[in-house]
C-alpha cells in the first residue's frame, strides 16, 4: 500500500500547485488535517480492536477505504474531488494504523520489541522508496501526465488488500482472554501511566517540530527541479529512512533510546538548515538524506515506546492516543509551514522548522530522558 500511496504523495503537491492552482497554504492545509485525519481516526479504531480484542477486520476495512480511494485521483475532476480523495486514503490508513501496530506488538516477543517496529518501519519505508521512484519512471515514460501515472498507483494498492486477506492471521488468545466479556470505560486511560504520558508528550513536541514531507516536494520545485524529478527528494529520504529504521529499533532494544531521540533531533536541525540554505539540488537532496535520517532514528523508537508503555489489554487504545495527539500536533505544524510558506518564503519556512526543534531538544533534554530510556518490554 506504501508503494501506491507514495507515488500519489510524491506528485500531489506539484499536482496541486501546477495543475490546479492551489497555494502553498491550501497544499499545507490539505496535508495537515489529511494527516491529522489518520492519526485522530487511529484513536477510535484503536479503541474498537482493544474492546472486539480483534485487530484484522480494521486492518482490512482500512486497506479496503484507502485502495478504493486511488480510482478517485485519476478520475477527479477538480481540486475538490482531489482534496476528498486524499482525505479518503489517510482516512483508511487512520483505520488500519492501531490496530495494526497493536497487532504487531501482540505477536511480537517482548525483547524484541525495538527490532520488530524498526522492522515494519523499515519495509514500510521501501514503499517509500519504491512509490516515488515509480512515480520518476511514469512522470517520464508518459511525458508528465499526471491523471495516468496516478493509474497505476491502482495496481498496488489492489494487490495490497488481496495479501490482507489471504495472508495475514491474528494470534489465538489465551482462554481466560477469550471468557471475558469485552469492557474498556473511561476510567481505564489512568492505565496508560505516567512513562505513557511522556512518550506522548515527546511524540507530540517532535511533530510540531516537523511539518509535512510535502515541503520537501516543493522545496525541490522552488530550487529548479522539474514537476518530473521533484519526486527523487522523497526517494533519498525514504532510502535513509529505510536503512536507519531496523538498526535504530536494535539500538533501543538495548536501552539506547536517549541517545537515539537526541541524534535524531540533531539530524532534523541540520536537516532545517541545509534546506533553507540550500541553493542547488545537491544541498536539497542532502536536506532531504537528512530529514530521512531523523525518522528512522526516531519513529520506530517512539512506536516501541508506546508498545513497551501501555498495558497489553490497552495497547491499541494507545496507539489511538498517541496518534491522535500527533495528528493534532502535525495539523498545527502544517498550516503554519505553509502560511509561513506564502507570507515570507521557502527560507524562512525552515529557519522556523530549525527554531522549534531546537526548543523541542530543550525540552526532551529537560523532561524527557527517563521516558525515552525505559525498555521496550
Amino acid at each position: 500500500m506504501d508503494l501506491s500511496s507514495e507515488l500519489i504523495h510524491s506528485l500531489l503537491p506539484l499536482y496541486m500547485a501546477t495543475a490546479l492552482g492551489a497555494s502553498v497554504f491550501l497544499i499545507g492545509m490539505v496535508e495537515g488535517v489529511a494527516e491529522a485525519l489518520a492519526l485522530i481516526v487511529k484513536l477510535f479504531s484503536g479503541v474498537i480492536s482493544d474492546f472486539f480484542r480483534r485487530r484484522k477486520p480494521l486492518v482490512l476495512f482500512g486497506y479496503g477505504i484507502a485502495a478504493l480511494s486511488k480510482f478517485a485521483f485519476p478520475l477527479a475532476p477538480t481540486l475538490g474531488w482531489i482534496i476528498g480523495a486524499r482525505f479518503a486514503d489517510r482516512l483508511g490508513k487512520g483505520i488500519r494504523g492501531a490496530p495494526r501496530d497493536a497487532l504487531i506488538a501482540d505477536i511480537t516477543p517482548p525483547a524484541a520489541r525495538g527490532r520488530s517496529f524498526g522492522l515494519r518501519q523499515a519495509l514500510d519505508t521501501i514503499g517509500g522508496i519504491g512509490g516515488p521512484l515509480l512515480a520518476l519512471a511514469a512522470m517520464w515514460y508518459f511525458a508528465s501526465n499526471f491523471q495516468t501515472v496516478f493509474w497505476i498507483a491502482v495496481v498496488p494498492a489492489m494487490l495490497a488488500v488481496v495479501l490482507i486477506v489471504v495472508g495475514v492471521d491474528e494470534p489465538d488468545r489465551p482462554p481466560m482472554e477469550k471468557a471475558r466479556k469485552p469492557n474498556i470505560r473511561w476510567s481505564d486511560a489512568g492505565r496508560l501511566g505516567r512513562n505513557f504520558t511522556i512518550v506522548v508528550s515527546i511524540a507530540a513536541v517532535l511533530t510540531l517540530a516537523r511539518f509535512s514531507e510535502a515541503f520537501l516536494v516543493l522545496r525541490a520545485q522552488n530550487i529548479g527541479f522539474s514537476n518530473a524529478m521533484a519526486p527523487l527528494v522523497m526517494v533519498v529520504m525514504s532510502i535513509v529512512y529505510a536503512i536507519a529504521s531496523y538498526p535504530a529499533g536494535a539500538a533501543a532494544d538495548r536501552g539506547q533510546g536517549p541517545r537515539l531521540l537526541s541524534a535524531g533531533l540533531l539530524a532534523l536541525l541540520v536537516a532545517d538548515v541545509v534546506l533553507a540554505q540550500a541553493n542547488g539540488r545537491a544541498m536539497v537532496l542532502a536536506g532531504a538524506a537528512l530529514w530521512g535520517l531523523h525518522m528512522g532514528l526516531t519513529q520506530g523508537l517512539l512506536a516501541a515506546l508506546v508498545a513497551g508503555s501501555a498495558p497489553a489489554d490497552l495497547r491499541g487504545t494507545a496507539f489511538g492516543v498517541f496518534n491522535l495527539v500527533c495528528g493534532i500536533a502535525l495539523l498545527i505544524a502544517s498550516g503554519l509551514a505553509g502560511w509561513l510558506w506564502d507570507a515570507f518564503g521557502p527560507r524562512f519556512t525552515f529557519y522556523a522548522g530549525a527554531a522549534f526543534t531546537i526548543i523541542a531538544w530543550i525540552g526532551f533534554l529537560r523532561y524527557g530522558r527517563r521516558a525515552a530510556a525505559l525498555p521496550p518490554a
